[in-house]
């Protein structure tokens, strides 16, 4: 089973993203570096909504994240509300 990943630079912006997305996909293995935190997630990675806006305690649109983001793996598949990657065609 291949593991799918998302980078992002590592700053506080990104922090309740990073959070969020190990609150909803067990297993998430995050590698943190001086200018970058990456997560891989055996198969299929889950980034909801909800969840980032639970921790960072206002509401968040989805394509914030882009702003942070420096690469991904994996197929996308995007809502209003999640955000998957996934090894799924």
């Amino acid at each position: 089973m291949s593991n799918v990943f998302i980078a992002f630079q590592r700053n506080e912006e990104t922090r309740a993203v990073v959070n969020a997305i190990v609150a909803d996909n067990p297993g998430a293995i995050v590698n943190e570096q001086p200018a970058m935190v990456k997560i891989d997630v055996p198969h299929c990675m889950v980034i909801r909504k909800s969840t980032i806006e639970e921790e960072l305690g206002r509401a968040f649109d989805l394509q914030e994240m882009q702003v942070n983001l420096i690469t991904l793996s994996g197929y996308i598949d995007e809502t209003d509300d999640e955000f998957t990657l996934s090894w799924n065609s």
